[in-house]
């Protein structure tokens, strides 16, 4: 939970700061890509931590907290990456990587109750 919730803040610090520096501390070097490149690495780590820990979310009962929070963070960061394809069209990555875990969640837990 503690790997997922550092990709989970990650961007939303980098964002907080790049809004903050760049308005009142006069840093011209706080591009928007400093806040849309860690909101379109994030994914990567949520699909890292889905897959390390697949069987731990589908076999235990305190696994299910686990597999919902990922589902979660997922529909979050679904929104925010469509969002980031204005950005760069290297988003389309980010956002087939939140729809391959939400997709692929329900069809996992489905094989590990068989």
């Amino acid at each position: 939970m503690k790997l997922l919730g550092v990709f989970a803040v990650t961007p939303v610090l980098c964002a907080a700061f790049q809004d903050l520096g760049g308005k009142y501390g006069g840093m011209d070097w706080l591009t928007p890509a400093y806040t849309f490149w860690p909101l379109m690495l994030a994914p990567v780590g949520f699909l890292i931590v889905f897959v390390t820990y697949r069987e731990f979310t589908f076999n235990s009962p305190r696994g299910t907290y686990l597999n919902q929070t990922i589902r979660a963070v997922c529909y979050l960061f679904l929104f925010l990456t469509a969002i980031a394809l204005l950005y760069s069209w290297l988003a389309v990555i980010s956002v087939l990587i939140c729809l391959s875990i939400l997709v692929a969640g329900p069809i996992l837990r489905k094989r590990a109750a068989a």
